[in-house]
């Protein structure tokens, strides 16, 4: 199966701040490179402080990057079309949405799923299901909220939920991982969400 992993990491609470983000590539059902960008945010130079605590990005760091707009020439032939998976692809995918429309961009066309709602189908009754706890229970190494990082240890824990199910295609997903794939397309979107069970037929005669 082929896929893209995707971390952001952002300069503020706002969703429209990005300043770094992570891809990593799965080919055939193997990690093959991992790349990422730093990303001069609107609110440049403002970093909230908060947000530099958990990621280490400052200012200076991004001083002399591109902003997204011009980021999105190179990112946008590379996600056209393709299956993105993100641990929280709430967080991640709004932060794509809303940087898009901050700078009336359109969406890309593709599909994409959340590694911890299929992780909460595949490993049932887990303590945590944040990226951190699932990456050491897996004994998954990483240096955590890097986005190149975040987007590796995604990569690794998704291909070790698709082998624990024999996973293989995206239509495979409902049935498997029991999750609904989202997409986003040009004008909107539809999130990725849990497949419901169906309801059973109760046999009381009452």
């Amino acid at each position: 199966m082929n896929f893209i992993t995707l971390d952001f990491e952002t300069a503020t609470p706002e969703r429209d701040s990005p300043c770094e983000i992570g891809l990593t590539f799965v080919r055939n059902g193997q990690i093959a490179e991992t790349e990422s960008w730093l990303i001069k945010p609107k609110s440049y130079p403002y970093f909230n402080g908060m947000n530099i605590s958990i990621h280490g990005i400052k200012p200076q760091d991004v001083k002399n990057s591109p902003e997204f707009d011009q980021l999105w020439r190179e990112l946008h032939p590379l996600l056209q079309n393709q299956l993105v998976i993100a641990h929280n692809a709430s967080f991640d995918m709004s932060v794509l949405r809303a940087t898009l429309n901050t700078y009336r961009l359109p969406f890309p066309e593709l599909h994409y799923a959340c590694s911890v709602q299929f992780s909460k189908q595949v490993w049932q009754g887990l303590p945590q299901y944040d990226l951190k706890s699932l990456c050491n229970r897996h004994g998954i190494q990483f240096k955590h909220h890097r986005a190149a990082a975040d987007s590796y240890a995604c990569a690794e824990l998704t291909l070790r939920a698709l082998e624990h199910v024999n996973c293989h295609q995206l239509t495979d997903f409902p049935e498997k991982l029991k999750i609904n794939p989202g997409r986003l397309f040009a004008g909107g979107y539809t999130a990725s969400s849990v497949k419901k069970a169906p309801k059973r037929k109760s046999t009381s005669p009452f």
